[in-house]
């Protein structure tokens, strides 16, 4: 039998020097900490009373060594209980039982259970737990009236300290340990503070409107302008439809706003009926409006999505959790306000502006382009497979950027009137086939592909420069949207004075309106793979705007996309030439 007396040698050490207090604590965690010894409440004030004489460091590694055992949770309470760099160290490795870390949860303060939401790897009771303190851990101060305390207040207050160090004055304001023991406890129960919290926002006046003039016509309602960076928020409303919670600032222009017409009681509506109709229901809507009032960084109108919750537990419903976004510019029916123009401001000088930023994008793009292709060619010396093929990824990402660019300035030249367009004949049937060669590649990418008419007769009196880089843009955005194995019929057909080519819509955007179709903003622009850069939205307004241009048009049929544009005339008959049939 042999019996262990390490404990007793650690109890009998000299302590009274600060490597011996150092390291009999290291040695009373290190026994504790691997069940050699107990934590019993005797051990546990030895730890207690060396504790000051240790310092952060030390104390610091002796946590992160708990990590490398499975403590007693008394262990890892008395560590919860310390320096906050202390608790950090502790409460992100320690590894206890459900029961034990629930046990733990009211003893370890704000500060150790904030660094236990950040762990992934508790069980879900415990992370429960944790979220029933959440009413307090996460409560903000209060600016009005004094809540009234049991412990009566003393009759004067103690003078003021008066200096010039900040943090002094701080600490002065600040009760001190000794008051604070002396006080009796506060019984505190985390439902008083529930209560609390409701009869604020119960008791919380609504925002009320801005008078409206006696007028016997109302003003037309402007809406502020939104603070850079705020376009869309989250929310959450409880049972009534009042939203309760939102992820952005200033939160009192939201917060108490109801998704309900019928508590509004005699306030401005918030929302529409769409939104009201929705709640009464218990359904989900989308794109909802809903009306802030006020001129802060929320104010103005917005859009709102949301679907209903219900407790899982009881099935009840607890309200709505949802989305806010700012209006798109065809989603409002208000006129853009225009800035005051300066003196020297002239028709198109924004365009000009925008056409120096291309240029001056034009020329790095370029440079990029041009050494991949060095590099991918090997023109400048032998380079590793694997360089090659980053090189391959870089051009091919340029030349995407490439084409941006270029419909950049071609916007840029159409708004600001400055296209050089001459009249030349464009034999259709030619041009189809150069257009479809050069988007092969893409539509190799995409599965899909161009079924060109066997005969397409006939020309176009237009720039042939501009006509290609209409068809192309055209083609190109199309195709970014085919499925695999999806082709798209073309054909080509004579109408009066105009020669029409028309292209079948893709799957993707045959049960898009023309409205969503040429939303500037679409929100699912250039995320598959060989989509325009820019969105679709984009590329098929400038194609409609360069068309105009011509002396065309492009219409968005149901099914199919017609580009329409002046035919050219026969020399000898004076007519328009037509393709055979």
């Amino acid at each position: 039998m042999r019996f262990d007396d390490s404990l007793k040698t650690v109890l009998a050490a000299d302590v009274s020097t600060a490597f011996g207090a150092r390291a009999a604590f290291r040695q009373l965690v290190d026994l504790i900490g691997r069940g050699r010894a107990p934590a019993d409440a005797e051990l546990l004030d030895r730890l207690r009373t060396l504790r000051d004489s240790v310092s952060l460091d030390v104390r610091m590694a002796c946590a992160r060594g708990l990590a490398l055992a499975d403590p007693p949770a008394a262990l890892v309470a008395l560590f919860a209980q310390d320096a906050p760099e202390v608790v950090s160290a502790t409460l992100l490795a320690a590894r206890l039982e459900p029961e034990d870390w629930e046990a733990l949860l009211p003893r370890i303060g704000p500060l150790g259970r904030s660094v236990l939401r950040r762990r992934r790897d508790l069980p879900p009771s415990v992370m429960r737990a944790l979220d029933v303190f959440g009413a307090t851990d996460f409560v903000l101060g209060h600016d009005g009236p004094a809540i009234p305390a049991a412990v009566e207040e003393p009759a004067a207050d103690p003078a003021p300290v008066v200096t010039d160090d900040p943090l002094a004055a701080v600490a002065a304001a600040m009760p001190s340990a000794r008051d604070v023991a002396a006080a009796p406890p506060e019984r505190f129960e985390i439902a008083d503070l529930v209560h609390r919290i409701e009869a604020f926002q119960r008791d919380r006046p609504a925002p009320m409107p801005a008078p409206m003039p006696a007028t016997s016509v109302a003003p037309p309602r402007t809406t502020p302008a939104p603070s850079v960076g705020v376009r869309a928020f989250r929310f959450e409303t409880d049972a009534a439809g009042t939203i309760r919670w939102i992820d952005s600032a200033p939160r009192g222009a939201i917060i108490g706003l109801s998704l309900s017409h019928d508590s509004a009681g005699g306030q401005a509506l918030s929302v529409d009926g769409v939104a009201a109709g929705a709640f009464r229901k218990r359904a989900c809507f989308t794109d909802a409006r809903l009306a802030v009032p006020g001129e802060s960084a929320l104010g103005g109108d917005w859009r709102i999505s949301a679907v209903p919750v219900f407790d899982q537990a009881t099935g009840s419903f607890i309200g709505f959790r949802g989305r806010a976004r700012r209006p798109r510019a065809e989603e409002t029916a208000a006129p853009p306000r225009m800035p005051s123009p300066a003196p020297a401001a002239r028709p198109g000088a924004g365009a000009e502006g925008l056409r120096r930023l291309v240029h001056e994008l034009r020329t790095p793009t370029n440079a990029i382009a041009g050494f991949s292709e060095l590099i991918e060619q090997e023109l400048l010396g032998p380079v590793a497979p694997a360089y090659r093929d980053r090189a391959a990824t870089i051009r091919r990402h340029v030349a995407g950027l490439i084409g941006a660019i270029e419909d950049l300035d071609l916007a840029a030249r159409i708004e600001g009137a400055a296209l050089d367009l001459r009249t030349d004949t464009v034999d259709v049937s030619p041009l189809l086939s150069r257009v479809a060669h050069d988007l092969a590649p893409l539509a190799g990418l995409r599965g899909g592909g161009l079924a060109l008419p066997a005969a397409a007769a006939g020309a176009w009196s237009v720039d042939s420069h501009a006509a290609e880089r209409l068809v192309s843009r055209l083609f190109a955005t199309l195709l970014g949207h085919v499925a695999p194995g999806e082709m798209l019929d073309v054909s080509v057909a004579a109408q009066g004075d105009r020669l029409a080519l028309s292209v079948a819509r893709p799957a993707a955007l045959a049960d898009r309106e023309e409205a969503a179709l040429l939303a500037l903003d679409d929100e699912d622009a250039g995320e598959e793979e060989g989509a325009p850069l820019l969105g679709a939205g984009f590329a098929l307004r400038l194609a409609r705007n360069l068309a105009a241009e011509l002396g065309g048009r492009l219409t968005f049929g149901a099914d199919r996309l017609t580009l329409e544009l002046p035919a050219a005339l026969n020399g000898d008959m004076e007519q328009a030439s037509t393709f055979a049939p």
